[in-house]
């Protein structure tokens, strides 16, 4: 049992069994109820992008922007073009601090021994020049042990000294590289997090010169940071940890959205959307997502499109153990994330992912399938990163200062839309209905919900249980194997029990 799963967001619980060392079942387990769906319905829709931004505080962008997405729909809105370009910079910024997070902050420590600093009694220079950065950095003498390096499971953790330095002195650079980040997000959606400037119509902000330029001197800082340090790290660690390449595979169906549009009308997205079934890619059909209810505790009739979906609460449902739903696409498992987009770009043959991923893949001698593991949603994670970074310079040279970032619009009596997007866990969809000018149905299907899943109406294990299933635990008091393959996911469970 890992209960809670720490270092994610929210209150997630693993039970898995174990035979002769090897996870036989898992269950994913979503503790809280939260009502948000509930507490949207008979509101005014310009409501629901400022109360969905709180279903969580690391994921308010994307829930914003799904929000208006869906509202612009409704209200038959088409943006300017700075409405688009800046919420695609709002929206890249926002994906790489948090994707730097996941890697430094949430999942490097399963890997780097940060107590190899404080044990460190070498004579080599460049190590103690190092370790008196570290500490200094930490205002203290002694780094281990201490929060928030423990508690922690033992483990085998890397030997290497040079690289367990290098990377705990990129774990603290990262704290003042995501700070510049958050404060490209703030520049043009008026702050972080919860931002008001996301509104229907485009942003609310303003562009100028002096925005512009400010964003632009933080933006060189991120795309040091990832070319220097991010990047590099992910495949020092994917070195020292090949098995990791063969665990953690999960269903091996992806789904993604898409998102970055290319054109004010939305007809194509810098990562496209698609679903890819059994290594077939095929067009994404949104009438084809469905959400099962069988082992959630809500008591909603199952298999309901989002457009109809129902949140009726059922806390002592027989036979339930989450309160996820267990979204499905045609009756499918798939996967969302930077992996998913990662895998639908690359068989859309999408330049920009195809090539980096190309490059990556000889340089470091893995093939394609090695991406579909636990390490490999590290390296997705961390090669899109890379693609987003270097994607925001080319908008941001692109906007025209002090031309229009957003348009009127008026609410309609009765209407409906659907914002699909993707946060950086994956995709993530809002549908709104409107009756008699007030939200009169509203559902999210967050990435979260997808991925841990619970068991469908088939039985289906959701995609964590499946990728659990067959990992090797050397020790069960110390199931360090489960949670870096739960944590590969980086799953925020504040959102999944909205």
């Amino acid at each position: 049992m890992l209960d809670p799963i720490t270092r994610i967001e929210g209150h997630l619980s693993i039970r898995t069994e174990v035979e002769n060392n090897h996870v036989v079942e898992a269950y994913c387990s979503g503790e809280m109820f939260r009502g948000f769906e509930t507490i949207l319905r008979g509101r005014d829709p310009l409501d629901a992008q400022q109360i969905t931004q709180r279903i969580c505080g690391v994921c308010p962008v994307p829930h914003g922007l799904a929000s208006i997405l869906a509202q612009d729909q409704a209200y038959g809105i088409t943006l300017t073009k700075n409405g688009r370009l800046l919420r695609n910079l709002i929206s890249g910024a926002n994906f790489v601090q948090d994707h730097i997070l996941h890697f430094y902050h949430l999942s490097a420590v399963d890997f780097v021994d940060v107590a190899a600093v404080a044990k460190y009694n070498g004579n080599d220079n460049s190590l103690n020049e190092l370790k008196a950065w570290v500490n200094s950095q930490l205002n203290s003498n002694i780094l281990f042990p201490a929060a928030p390096f423990l508690p922690r499971y033992s483990g085998n953790y890397i030997e290497n000294d040079e690289l367990n330095f290098i990377a705990l002195k990129h774990y603290l650079e990262a704290m003042e590289v995501r700070k510049a980040g958050t404060q490209m997000v703030a520049l043009f959606a008026g702050k972080i997090p919860h931002p008001a400037g996301l509104i229907p119509g485009g942003v609310s902000e303003k562009v100028t010169a002096d925005k512009i330029a400010a964003y632009s001197a933080r933006l060189k800082k991120l795309r040091t940071f990832v070319d220097t340090a991010y990047l590099p790290d992910v495949i020092e660690v994917a070195k020292v940890y090949p098995e990791y390449f063969d665990i953690g595979k999960g269903c091996g169906n992806f789904l993604a959205y898409g998102i970055y549009p290319e054109s004010e009308t939305d007809t194509e997205r810098f990562l496209p959307g698609g679903v890819l079934l059994d290594n077939e890619l095929h067009a994404l059909n949104a009438a084809q997502i469905t959400e099962d209810t069988r082992f959630s505790r809500f008591s909603s009739p199952s298999g309901l499109n989002p457009n109809v979906g129902q949140s009726a609460a059922d806390p002592g449902k027989q036979d339930a153990y989450t309160w996820l739903k267990a979204p499905r696409y045609d009756g499918h498992v798939v996967e969302v994330g930077p992996l998913a987009r990662m895998m639908v770009g690359y068989h859309y043959e999408q330049p920009q992912i195809k090539n980096i991923i190309d490059d990556t893949l000889t340089k470091t001698g893995l093939q394609p399938r090695h991406l579909v593991s636990a390490l490999g949603r590290h390296l997705a994670r961390a090669l899109e990163t890379k693609i987003i970074v270097d994607r925001c310079a080319e908008w941001l040279e692109q906007l025209v200062p002090e031309k229009p970032a957003f348009v009127d619009f008026e609410i309609p009596q009765n209407s409906h839309g659907i914002g699909l997007w993707e946060a950086p866990r994956g995709a993530l969809g809002h549908w709104l209905n409107i009756k008699d000018y007030k939200i009169s149905n509203y559902q999210c299907v967050v990435p979260t919900t997808w991925n841990c899943s619970p068991r469908d109406d088939q039985g289906k294990p959701g995609p964590v249980e499946q990728a659990l299933v067959g990992t090797r635990i050397e020790d069960e008091q110390n199931p360090i194997e489960a949670a870096r393959v739960v944590r590969s996911f980086d799953p925020c469970l504040a959102c999944a029990v909205h």
